[in-house]
């Protein structure tokens, strides 16, 4: 079931993440592993800064989707 949820959190977190960042689409299934990836980043960049959301799905979302905003922030500085 916890993978199950990953993917779905993971899923709606790289596809708002896509949406906020120009140019950040790279398809499902890409969105999907970015979500996930995001949500380490997230939970990392979260608790290095003393930021603390509350627990549930849209703070899971949330953190997720911050954590695939900065991953395309710095692909998109190595890119150029």
């Amino acid at each position: 079931m916890s993978l199950l949820y990953a993917l779905l959190i993971g899923a709606i977190a790289g596809w708002l993440a896509g949406k906020l960042m120009k140019d950040g689409g790279f398809g499902v299934l890409f969105n999907i592993v970015l979500g996930i990836i995001g949500g380490i980043v997230g939970s990392w960049a979260f608790k290095t800064l003393g930021v603390s959301l509350s627990g549930g799905v849209i703070g899971d979302i949330i953190t997720g989707a911050i954590g695939a905003i900065i991953i395309l922030f710095i692909a998109g500085l190595l890119k150029k």
